[in-house]
């Protein structure tokens, strides 16, 4: 018996290297064939575990374009009707008559004071009784919401009218601006919320006085407003939900009362003279009356103790025409000085003193706006303070993250913004900071005579 080839033989059996008699290629063709079968399988059971694989739902409507002047149409025809609609559902004034009544009716003994209250009981019987649209305010979420820890468990029913009245009228508001959102997305353009402003006029009393040649100027004062402060990176557009909630459609629409103090007028931004107050410094600063303010010009703003650096960096850094500057940059650069302790306007002062453009002011850049201010002390007269103490005092205020430079946020959060813009930019500012210990006294003494 030949043993060697026996064993040589049954080894060649058992080896996993021996070759296949199936070719490569059948191989992959057979592993192909039974991979389908398992991801159609697989495939065939997802599509019945979630019949919504069956259909993509559509996420994306395109606009028609300018020349498809029958799917404008149609478009714009049927958002009038979802606004109409929606206007529908909304609390008329009888139904709020009718509300007032019931909640009046269904008062809980005794009185707070002089105030009418109403416990959970009464309040379910009045949501029976106030018809469908009055329903989605009497929830228990609302009515916790606006309990004040009453002993007997319940809610003044003023409050709750008058929440009920502040929702209708956002509402109302909400669709109002809605009509005017051309595109339709949600925000409002520039010239969309001109067309709001300019057929709003009518209906404030507080503006019959205006004549309708100042109209244009007056929309504008208007408009600029909300796009300084809403519009922070000049997209040209706002949207709808950050007008309803910033608060200066209230103080556009408080100009229908007729009756409106002197004081109140003059705080309101959008008041007749106001306007008219902003608009005269505008004409008063232009003296070749060409309609726009040179840099000379402005430099008469105010108390006139701008730096002429900063003046410099205003002409720079804003939109100008041939080196001068028009109403609507005008009234940027005003509602920035007015109001230096508000992050937009902080943020427009702080791109302007950035004089290297870095996002962060450092010693150089304080330096450079400071020599502004010794210069003019030069020219008044008075001794030149020192940089570094002024340095050292900016920096203990604002108390940046990193002690060596000055960011946005370092300002906003420290709420020495305006303190340290005054310092950089406006003699009469720095005055009243360094003197402010003497300004206090005086004050005291004034109060005690």
């Amino acid at each position: 018996m030949n043993w060697k080839s026996k064993l040589k033989t049954a080894l060649e059996k058992s080896s996993p290297l021996q070759i296949s008699s199936v070719d490569e290629k059948e191989k992959q063709k057979h592993d192909l064939e039974l991979f389908s079968k398992i991801y159609l399988q697989k495939k065939g059971e997802s599509h019945k575990k979630l019949a919504s694989y069956k259909q993509i739902p559509r996420f994306y409507y395109r606009l028609p374009n300018e020349d498809e002047t029958l799917l404008q149409n149609l478009r714009e025809e049927s958002r009038a009707v979802f606004l109409q609609r929606k206007s529908r559902e909304l609390l008329d004034n009888e139904e709020l008559q009718n509300l007032w009544f019931l909640l009046d009716k269904h008062n809980t003994p005794p009185l707070m004071g002089e105030e009418q209250m109403i416990n959970y009981d009464g309040f379910l019987q009045v949501k029976e009784k106030a018809g469908l649209k009055c329903k989605l305010f009497f929830s228990a979420r609302i009515f916790t919401k606006l309990y004040q820890k009453d002993p007997l468990g319940r809610i003044s029913i003023l409050q709750f009218f008058n929440y009920v009245m502040r929702k209708v009228w956002l509402h109302q508001t909400r669709i109002g601006l809605s009509l005017y959102d051309v595109a339709g997305q949600g925000y409002l353009r520039e010239a969309d919320l001109e067309n709001y402003i300019l057929e709003l006029i009518p209906t404030l009393p507080q503006l019959d006085g205006l004549e309708r040649s100042f109209y244009s100027f007056y929309v504008c004062t208007g408009v600029r407003k909300f796009f300084f402060f809403l519009d922070p990176l000049r997209t040209g557009k706002i949207k709808i939900l950050d007008i309803l909630a910033c608060g200066f459609l209230d103080d556009l629409l408080e100009l229908r009362d007729e009756e409106l103090s002197k004081e109140v007028q003059e705080a309101n931004w959008f008041s007749a003279p106001s306007a008219l107050r902003v608009y005269g410094q505008y004409l008063n600063l232009d003296k070749d009356h060409n309609g726009m303010l040179s840099k000379e010009e402005l430099s008469r703003y105010g108390t006139g103790t701008l730096t002429e650096i900063f003046l410099d960096r205003v002409f720079q850094e804003c939109l100008t025409y041939d080196g001068e500057m028009d109403y609507k940059t005008y009234l940027d650069f005003v509602l920035a000085i007015e109001n230096r302790k508000e992050p937009a306007a902080l943020q427009y002062l702080f791109k302007l003193i950035d004089v290297q453009n870095r996002g962060y002011l450092n010693v150089f850049a304080l330096n450079y706006f400071f020599r502004g201010i010794q210069e003019m002390m030069r020219l008044h007269g008075q001794e030149p303070v020192s940089f570094a103490d002024v340095k050292d005092e900016i920096f203990d205020m604002v108390k940046p993250a990193d002690p060596l430079k000055i960011t946005l946020q370092d300002l906003i959060n420290s709420g020495q913004g305006e303190t340290v813009t005054n310092i950089l930019i406006d003699l009469n500012g720095f005055w009243t900071y360094e003197n402010r210990e003497v300004l206090v006294v005086d004050s005291a003494v004034d109060d005690d005579v």
